[in-house]
Protein backbone atom coordinates (compact mmCIF):
# COMPACT_ATOMS: atom_id res chain seq x y z
CA UNK A 1 0.00 0.00 0.00
CA UNK A 2 1.07 3.53 -0.92
CA UNK A 3 2.07 6.49 1.43
CA UNK A 4 -0.96 7.73 -0.04
CA UNK A 5 -3.35 5.41 0.28
CA UNK A 6 -2.56 4.52 3.83
CA UNK A 7 -3.53 8.31 4.78
CA UNK A 8 -6.40 8.24 2.14
CA UNK A 9 -8.22 5.02 2.77
CA UNK A 10 -9.14 5.23 6.54
CA UNK A 11 -10.36 8.62 6.13
CA UNK A 12 -12.25 7.55 3.62
CA UNK A 13 -13.63 5.02 5.97
CA UNK A 14 -14.79 7.69 8.35
CA UNK A 15 -16.68 9.41 5.29
CA UNK A 16 -19.15 6.23 5.08
CA UNK A 17 -19.38 5.98 8.69
CA UNK A 18 -21.11 9.14 9.06
CA UNK A 19 -23.15 8.68 6.66
CA UNK A 20 -24.22 5.47 8.07
CA UNK A 21 -24.95 6.95 11.57
CA UNK A 22 -26.48 9.88 10.60
CA UNK A 23 -28.89 7.56 8.35
CA UNK A 24 -29.70 5.49 11.51
CA UNK A 25 -30.33 8.50 13.52
CA UNK A 26 -32.90 9.79 11.24
CA UNK A 27 -35.12 6.41 11.32
CA UNK A 28 -35.02 6.46 14.58
CA UNK A 29 -36.22 10.22 14.34
CA UNK A 30 -38.86 9.55 12.19
CA UNK A 31 -40.12 6.46 14.52
CA UNK A 32 -40.80 9.33 17.14
CA UNK A 33 -42.20 12.25 15.36
CA UNK A 34 -44.18 10.70 13.22
CA UNK A 35 -47.71 12.52 13.66
CA UNK A 36 -51.07 9.73 14.17
CA UNK A 37 -52.93 13.02 13.28
CA UNK A 38 -51.99 14.99 10.01
CA UNK A 39 -53.30 17.69 11.04
CA UNK A 40 -50.28 18.52 12.74
CA UNK A 41 -48.21 18.98 10.33
CA UNK A 42 -45.63 20.73 12.01
CA UNK A 43 -43.16 17.65 12.67
CA UNK A 44 -43.58 16.59 9.01
CA UNK A 45 -42.27 19.48 8.48
CA UNK A 46 -39.08 18.83 10.72
CA UNK A 47 -38.51 15.32 9.46
CA UNK A 48 -38.71 16.93 5.75
CA UNK A 49 -35.94 19.42 6.64
CA UNK A 50 -34.01 16.76 8.46
CA UNK A 51 -34.66 14.10 5.52
CA UNK A 52 -32.93 16.56 2.93
CA UNK A 53 -29.68 16.64 5.24
CA UNK A 54 -29.56 12.73 5.07
CA UNK A 55 -30.13 12.64 1.45
CA UNK A 56 -27.51 15.23 0.50
CA UNK A 57 -24.82 12.80 2.74
CA UNK A 58 -25.72 9.70 0.64
CA UNK A 59 -24.93 11.66 -2.60
CA UNK A 60 -22.32 13.75 -1.51
CA UNK A 61 -19.06 13.94 -3.10
CA UNK A 62 -16.42 11.31 -1.16
CA UNK A 63 -13.23 13.70 0.09
CA UNK A 64 -10.32 12.64 1.88
CA UNK A 65 -9.95 16.33 2.89
CA UNK A 66 -12.09 15.39 5.95
CA UNK A 67 -10.86 16.38 9.53
CA UNK A 68 -9.75 13.32 11.81
CA UNK A 69 -9.71 15.48 14.81
CA UNK A 70 -11.55 14.10 17.85
CA UNK A 71 -13.05 17.13 19.03
CA UNK A 72 -14.40 17.72 15.21
CA UNK A 73 -16.14 14.40 14.79
CA UNK A 74 -17.44 14.98 18.57
CA UNK A 75 -19.33 18.37 17.98
CA UNK A 76 -20.35 17.06 14.52
CA UNK A 77 -21.50 14.42 16.19
CA UNK A 78 -23.41 16.18 19.49
CA UNK A 79 -24.82 18.88 17.11
CA UNK A 80 -26.91 16.34 14.77
CA UNK A 81 -27.82 14.08 18.17
CA UNK A 82 -28.83 16.68 19.68
CA UNK A 83 -31.54 18.16 17.55
CA UNK A 84 -33.08 14.84 16.89
CA UNK A 85 -33.64 14.16 20.65
CA UNK A 86 -37.28 17.13 20.49
CA UNK A 87 -40.10 16.10 21.64
CA UNK A 88 -44.01 17.13 20.30
CA UNK A 89 -43.51 19.61 23.56
CA UNK A 90 -47.36 21.49 24.92
CA UNK A 91 -49.82 23.67 23.19
CA UNK A 92 -48.43 26.17 20.65
CA UNK A 93 -47.20 29.45 21.45
CA UNK A 94 -47.74 31.13 18.31
CA UNK A 95 -48.73 28.59 15.24
CA UNK A 96 -48.91 31.73 13.15
CA UNK A 97 -45.28 32.70 14.04
CA UNK A 98 -43.68 29.12 14.49
CA UNK A 99 -44.98 27.70 11.11
CA UNK A 100 -43.63 31.07 9.60
CA UNK A 101 -41.05 30.19 10.86
CA UNK A 102 -40.66 27.37 10.37
CA UNK A 103 -40.91 27.71 6.42
CA UNK A 104 -38.64 30.56 6.23
CA UNK A 105 -36.30 28.61 8.09
CA UNK A 106 -36.48 25.47 6.05
CA UNK A 107 -36.11 27.82 2.67
CA UNK A 108 -33.26 29.41 4.00
CA UNK A 109 -30.86 25.84 4.69
CA UNK A 110 -32.34 24.38 1.74
CA UNK A 111 -31.04 26.46 -0.10
CA UNK A 112 -27.87 26.60 1.07
CA UNK A 113 -27.63 22.80 0.70
CA UNK A 114 -28.85 23.60 -2.99
CA UNK A 115 -25.61 25.81 -3.12
CA UNK A 116 -23.67 23.00 -1.98
CA UNK A 117 -25.11 19.71 -3.42
CA UNK A 118 -22.63 17.28 -3.61
CA UNK A 119 -20.19 19.30 -1.31
CA UNK A 120 -22.07 18.77 2.03
CA UNK A 121 -20.82 17.19 4.88
CA UNK A 122 -20.95 17.05 8.83
CA UNK A 123 -18.02 16.72 10.02
CA UNK A 124 -15.72 19.72 9.22
CA UNK A 125 -14.06 18.71 5.76
CA UNK A 126 -13.41 20.79 2.70
CA UNK A 127 -15.13 18.85 -0.12
CA UNK A 128 -14.73 22.28 -2.33
CA UNK A 129 -15.34 26.12 -2.01
CA UNK A 130 -19.13 27.48 -2.82
CA UNK A 131 -19.70 31.30 -3.16
CA UNK A 132 -22.93 31.32 -4.80
CA UNK A 133 -25.95 32.20 -3.58
CA UNK A 134 -27.08 32.62 -0.35
CA UNK A 135 -23.21 32.53 0.60
CA UNK A 136 -23.32 35.75 -1.51
CA UNK A 137 -24.38 37.01 1.94
CA UNK A 138 -23.92 34.98 4.96
CA UNK A 139 -20.90 32.83 4.96
CA UNK A 140 -23.06 29.78 6.86
CA UNK A 141 -26.68 30.51 5.78
CA UNK A 142 -27.55 26.63 6.31
CA UNK A 143 -26.55 27.20 10.18
CA UNK A 144 -28.65 30.59 10.39
CA UNK A 145 -31.42 28.67 8.70
CA UNK A 146 -31.41 26.05 11.26
CA UNK A 147 -32.01 28.56 13.96
CA UNK A 148 -35.01 29.85 12.47
CA UNK A 149 -36.10 26.34 12.27
CA UNK A 150 -35.16 25.82 15.51
CA UNK A 151 -37.01 29.03 17.12
CA UNK A 152 -40.00 28.00 14.87
CA UNK A 153 -40.66 24.64 15.93
CA UNK A 154 -40.04 25.60 19.67
CA UNK A 155 -42.89 28.33 19.29
CA UNK A 156 -45.24 25.67 18.05
CA UNK A 157 -43.87 22.80 20.76
CA UNK A 158 -43.32 24.62 23.41
CA UNK A 159 -41.36 23.07 26.44
CA UNK A 160 -38.45 23.46 28.52
CA UNK A 161 -36.88 20.30 27.55
CA UNK A 162 -37.10 21.52 23.86
CA UNK A 163 -35.22 25.18 24.72
CA UNK A 164 -32.66 23.23 26.46
CA UNK A 165 -32.34 20.81 23.63
CA UNK A 166 -32.20 23.97 21.22
CA UNK A 167 -29.87 25.91 23.35
CA UNK A 168 -27.38 23.03 23.25
CA UNK A 169 -27.42 22.28 19.85
CA UNK A 170 -26.56 26.34 19.01
CA UNK A 171 -23.53 26.16 21.39
CA UNK A 172 -22.76 23.31 19.31
CA UNK A 173 -23.59 24.91 15.80
CA UNK A 174 -21.33 27.95 17.05
CA UNK A 175 -18.40 25.75 17.72
CA UNK A 176 -18.57 23.88 14.47
CA UNK A 177 -18.61 27.13 12.41
CA UNK A 178 -14.91 28.06 14.05
CA UNK A 179 -14.20 24.34 13.67
CA UNK A 180 -15.59 24.02 9.92
CA UNK A 181 -13.42 27.70 9.12
CA UNK A 182 -9.93 25.95 10.63
CA UNK A 183 -10.39 23.22 8.29
CA UNK A 184 -11.50 25.68 5.23
CA UNK A 185 -8.73 28.13 6.18
CA UNK A 186 -6.20 26.10 4.92
CA UNK A 187 -7.58 26.73 1.16
CA UNK A 188 -6.40 29.85 -0.22
CA UNK A 189 -10.13 30.08 -2.32
CA UNK A 190 -11.91 30.09 0.88
CA UNK A 191 -9.34 32.83 2.94
CA UNK A 192 -10.52 34.87 -0.51
CA UNK A 193 -14.17 34.13 0.34
CA UNK A 194 -14.03 35.34 3.80
CA UNK A 195 -12.58 38.76 2.77
CA UNK A 196 -15.57 39.26 0.30
CA UNK A 197 -17.80 37.73 3.16
CA UNK A 198 -17.36 39.06 6.46
CA UNK A 199 -20.55 37.46 8.14
CA UNK A 200 -21.31 34.00 9.75
CA UNK A 201 -24.83 34.22 10.41
CA UNK A 202 -26.61 37.24 10.46
CA UNK A 203 -24.94 40.32 8.38
CA UNK A 204 -23.72 43.26 10.24
CA UNK A 205 -24.07 41.03 13.76
CA UNK A 206 -22.29 37.72 13.74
Amino acid sequence: MSALAAVTQPRRMLDLFEQVAVLALYGWLVFRLWPSDFANWFPVLLLLSEGLVVFLLLIRRPTDRISTKGRDWALAAGGTFVVLLVDNGGPPLSKALGGFLLVMGLAIHVGAKLSLLRSFGLVAANRGVRVGGLYRLVRHPMYAGYMLTHIGFLLVAPSLWNAAIYAAAWALLIARIHAEEQVLGEDPAYRDFKMRVRYRLLPGIF
